[in-house]
């Protein structure tokens, strides 16, 4: 059961100064070899790639969307042992809304489709371009696709799983938190199944008050209460697995430690896990996941309970 007082306190922030939140949220600033690393996350990508097979560029845009060209994903599928339908863990990448893309993060499907877990790596429109809650309307659209796209691609639509990295991260925590049979009469409550949030936000304020992600995020008071999950109540019991570098900002330790006191739950249950990634900054934490014994790629295979 949430703790009010322990919720109310994490919920404080620490400081009124827009310089603290400059330097605790600016996360290449505070990485400087963080090209390196992206360069590394390329490398491991185009590898992924070569190796095939996968299905590039699907289209999960509706008919009357706006911004057709950035709704698409990459699907990598399981290499299957036996007849039965493999899950999916649907990826949804960083970037503060504005920058990567799904082609930087094909490396997520480096071990999970040789263990028998179908993958798919989502886009949505960069800012300015789209708003924020126009891209949380992408991602929620991207998964009821992959959905009803379940027979043709070969996936088990009753096990479908979410997973994300820093704001994907938090567009994980609203795939969790979504009323799926509004969106659609044929779509289940508990169509997502878990979930895992790596570095992930959950109360937008802080990011509405860095001037350096508020130029363009253009964040209303509006806006963060409607798009910060740690206020909203979880769809379902569904397990949601979290995890952050030791190496990280104060202010990413105490998101993670806000979405555990806001859904203790979901965190606490036993498919879920609760993981501090040591040596982990905020460019590395993801690197686990490329290895069939790392502990993201545990944590996701404990979700499934494979």
């Amino acid at each position: 059961m949430t703790d009010p007082h322990l919720l109310a306190c994490l919920a404080s922030l620490p400081s009124q100064d827009p310089a603290f939140y400059d330097r605790e949220y600016n996360n290449r600033a505070n990485v400087p070899d963080n090209p390196a690393h992206l360069a590394r996350w390329a490398q491991w990508s185009a590898q992924v790639r070569a190796r095939g097979p996968f299905l590039a560029d699907l289209s999960y845009a509706g008919e009357d969307s706006r911004h057709a060209q950035g709704e698409t994903l990459d699907y990598f599928p399981a290499q299957r042992a036996n007849g039965a339908l493999p899950p999916l863990l649907v990826f949804v990448h960083g970037g503060y809304y504005r920058a990567l893309d799904k082609h930087d993060h094909s490396f997520v499907a480096s071990a999970l489709p040789a263990l028998g877990v179908s993958v798919a790596v989502v886009n949505y429109t960069l800012v300015p371009t789209a708003t924020v809650p126009e891209i949380v309307r992408q991602v929620l659209r991207s998964v009821a696709w992959l959905y009803r796209q379940a027979d043709r691609l070969g996936h088990d639509p009753n096990r479908m799983f979410v997973a994300g990295h820093s704001v994907g991260g938090h567009l994980v925590a609203m795939l969790m938190a979504a009323r799926w049979p509004q969106l659609g009469a044929d779509l289940p409550a508990g169509l997502v199944r878990g979930g895992l949030s790596v570095s992930g936000l959950y109360d937008m304020e802080p990011l509405r008050r860095a001037a350096f992600l508020q130029c363009d995020l253009r964040f209303s008071e509006d806006d963060v209460a409607r798009l910060s999950p740690a206020y909203m109540a979880p769809a379902t019991d569904a397990p949601l697995a979290i995890a952050v570098g030791e190496l990280e900002a104060a202010e990413y330790h105490r998101q993670h430690a806000l979405i555990r006191a806001a859904w203790p739950a979901k965190v606490a249950h036993p498919a879920a896990s609760d993981l501090v990634l040591p040596d982990c900054h905020h460019f590395n934490v993801l690197d686990s996941l490329t290895r069939a014994d790392g502990a993201l790629t545990r944590a996701v295979l404990r979700l499934m309970e494979r």
